[in-house]
């Protein structure tokens, strides 16, 4: 069920200043890498110094199992960002190639982790993310991929329940397209986990023109025999992400057309030979 307005653990973190967000993640992520990592989650940053505290202290709470890593790739920024993140401790490293490409495949290639999750700097993790994302990948061969939901932090001159109503009639066109169309196109970067060695088998996330990195990525693991996507419906795992990107595709109105001719018309994915 999706949330009406943004939860009470949501607000709690977005309430702590930076110095209390650093402590939390320097204490959480201390008892989260239980010496070799089994789960890398790799998180691209350009010019995040607003956002990445919010995502590192979020994860870094996680409850798991396994032994987790957390890699930023800090892609260019010319703010604050690599600065904040050396500062908790999280391996932090460098890519000078522009793009969310080229700092996911950088973060791939530092990965200790025989799986990787794919995290977004802007977003906000549950504590129960890591563990349900990894669980069906550990214990099904058959499983390639998981991939989940995302809800929005509504800015400013935006109210929760219009993205509450928007999102709702936007789970009724995945659920058209993964039975009906293809569900690759709904695999995002925020949220989406897999094997290092199988990503690394069907050449990472290269794509072509016209296609995300996520979505073809998810495709080649399929296609390839290596298994099924496995869509994570759990409401205690949706991933909170700010509304910067629904702006980018024109608003709430515009972005929702979008999807509806996505829909209706399907993507092309450009396939590949």
């Amino acid at each position: 069920m999706r949330a009406i307005s943004v939860p009470l653990w949501i607000t709690r973190i977005l309430g702590y200043t930076n110095d209390e967000k650093t402590a939390l993640t320097i204490k959480h992520y201390n008892t989260l890498l239980k010496g070799s990592p089994d789960v890398s989650v790799v998180i691209p940053a350009y010019n995040e110094e607003e956002n990445i505290l919010n995502a590192l202290v979020s994860i870094s709470a996680n409850i798991t199992r396994f032994s987790v890593q957390i890699i930023v790739v800090n892609n260019n920024s010319v703010d604050n960002t690599e600065s904040m993140v050396r500062l908790t401790g999280v391996t932090c490293i460098n890519e000078t190639r522009k793009g969310v490409t080229a700092a996911r495949t950088a973060g791939l290639m530092a990965a200790a982790g025989k799986y990787i999750l794919n995290a977004d700097a802007d977003s906000i993790y549950a504590a129960d993310w890591i563990e349900t994302m990894i669980s069906p990948l550990a214990q099904d061969e058959n499983i390639a991929l998981t991939y989940g939901r995302f809800s929005f932090l509504p800015g400013p001159g935006n109210s929760r329940f219009s993205f509450f109503l928007y999102e709702n009639m936007a789970d009724t066109l995945r659920w058209y397209k993964r039975n009906f169309k293809e569900e690759a196109v709904y695999v995002y970067g925020c949220s989406s986990g897999f094997r290092k060695e199988q990503c690394l088998a069907v050449n990472a996330y290269e794509h072509p023109p016209g296609s995300n990195e996520d979505g073809y990525l998810a495709l080649k693991l399929r296609e390839n025999g290596l298994g099924k996507l496995k869509y994570i419906s759990d409401s205690n795992v949706i991933v909170w992400t700010v509304d910067r990107h629904l702006q980018q595709d024109g608003g709430l109105g515009k972005a929702f057309i979008k999807r509806i001719k996505g829909a209706i018309f399907g993507h092309n994915p450009k396939r590949f030979q």
